[in-house]
Parts: C-alpha cells; structure tokens; sequence
C-alpha cells in the first residue's frame, strides 16, 4: 500500500495583510483588485476578482474556496473574463495573470485571498 502523500508546506513569499510592504492599491467598484506587484509602486496591475449579486451567490464562491485543497483549482467566472485559484499548498494559494504579455501568478495566503473575495458583495 502507497501512503497518503503529505502537502508540503511552500515557502514562497506571498501577498498578506501584514507586509510591511504595502501592495493592495485598491478595490475598484468592478471588483478588480489592484495591486502593486512585489510592492513596486511603479508596477501596478488589476487583477478580476469576484463580483456577486447577494448573498447566497457570495457563499456559493467562499465554501468551495475555503475547501480547496492542495492541487485543487476553481474558476471565478465574470461577464468578460474569468479567474483561476489554484490551492498551491495549505494556506497558499496562486491566481495567474499576466505582466508585459508574460504569464505569472501571485501568491496570496488564505486569510488574504478571503477577505479579498468577502468584498464581492456591496454589504
């Protein structure tokens, strides 16, 4: 019998409510979250993010993402675009985009990518 494989703890520096350097610009009404890249004031990018119509629809998005589990991906979809969370490992978590037409992903940890998505809603 093959044990059960261990998710690996990543040591990646990612985006949190605590860094000293501030990277969150913003929210706009649109739901994009803007963020400056590393913390590159000189290099700031919108990111899609989540956008609902109630309640119900909010925590139809946040329980499957609070379950996502290492190796697990979801889609937020939008009306013009879309974007993929990918469980990188426990409490971190990557979404793709793009830089200079070059592809990258920004690691967020979970309490950080929560209270980010919590803002879908206008309560």
């Amino acid at each position: 019998m093959i044990p059960p494989m261990e998710a690996l703890f990543c040591l990646s520096p990612r985006y949190g409510l605590d860094d000293e350097l501030p990277w969150l610009e913003g929210i706009d009404p649109s739901r994009h979250y803007w963020i400056a890249v590393n913390g590159d004031k000189n290099l700031t990018i919108a990111i899609s993010g989540l956008a609902v119509d109630s309640i119900s629809e909010l925590k139809q998005v946040i329980r499957p993402f609070r379950s996502l589990q290492p190796g697990e991906e979801m889609t937020l979809a939008r009306m013009a675009n879309s974007c993929k969370i990918h469980c990188v490992s426990l409490n971190c978590y990557a979404i793709e985009t793009a830089i200079h037409q070059a592809p990258v992903s920004h690691l967020f940890d979970q309490e950080t990518l929560d209270s980010l998505l919590m803002t879908a809603h206008p309560e």
